[in-house]
């Protein structure tokens, strides 16, 4: 299995934070930040290789993740369009490397170690969502119908639940989707380059069969901003998690 992590964005809702990193280098603890974490995390899962994009601060980003002297083989694909387009086009320009089961997590996501090992052992293709947490306004939204998820996006209100941008995807559901991606790249209109991957997935949603994975009220959540990280480093100070 190929863990693909998406740390080619900007990460400006961070202010001054993100100036001279990216924000998968946000310290969130003592002695962490996102993504050493999540690094860690998934090397104790049992991953062995990880694709990581990169885009703002490739040098910076490369260097850190190296420093951390993981015992993951990491391969980084770096989108020199970044500022134009969305993590789509990343995904895109990682294609050759993505030929195996993923776990598909972006950059920005913390979450408890038994989040992810419940994701990684599953036997379906499955998405963390939250049937205990409010629908949020403007992050992802999963709907569900019949106990699969047809749709992901942020407009989407009924019949959904709150999610995160943590998948598992069979080798065959991630190619019907990877297919979906490279045809909208690859379509010659630019707006298809900066949506969410997730437009394409619902494109394909029939197909591709992904299954919502209930995290309940366990720390599963992407940092967007200085809230967002005030919030999750108090609740790793409180508890192990």
């Amino acid at each position: 299995m190929t863990a693909l992590i998406l740390n080619s964005g900007r990460g400006s809702r961070m202010g001054s934070l993100t100036d001279e990193h990216p924000k998968c280098m946000t310290v969130i603890s003592s002695d962490e930040t996102i993504l050493s974490r999540q690094l860690r995390l998934l090397a104790e899962v049992g991953v062995n290789d990880v694709v990581m994009t990169t885009g703002f601060s490739e040098d910076i980003l490369k260097s850190y993740a190296d420093s951390l002297e993981s015992p993951l083989n990491i391969r980084y694909v770096h989108n020199p369009v970044f500022m134009d387009t969305n993590y789509i086009y990343s995904i895109y320009l990682a294609r050759e490397h993505l030929n195996d089961d993923i776990l598909l997590l972006h950059g920005d996501l913390v979450f408890e170690k038994s989040v992810l090992e419940e994701i990684f052992h599953s036997a379906k293709s499955c998405m963390a969502v939250s049937s205990e947490l409010p629908l949020p306004k403007k992050d992802f939204k999963a709907v569900i119908e019949n106990g699969r998820i047809v749709k992901v996006g942020i407009e989407f209100f009924e019949n959904a639940a709150a999610a995160q941008p943590l998948y598992k995807l069979s080798e065959k559901d991630w190619h019907i989707w990877l297919d979906s991606i490279i045809s909208f790249c690859e379509s010659g209109d630019d707006s298809k380059r900066r949506c969410y991957a997730e437009n394409a997935f619902n494109e394909v949603s029939e197909i591709c069969r992904v299954f919502p994975l209930d995290t309940g009220l366990r720390l599963c959540t992407e940092i967007d901003d200085p809230a967002d990280l005030e919030r999750v480093s108090s609740l790793l100070k409180k508890s192990v998690l």
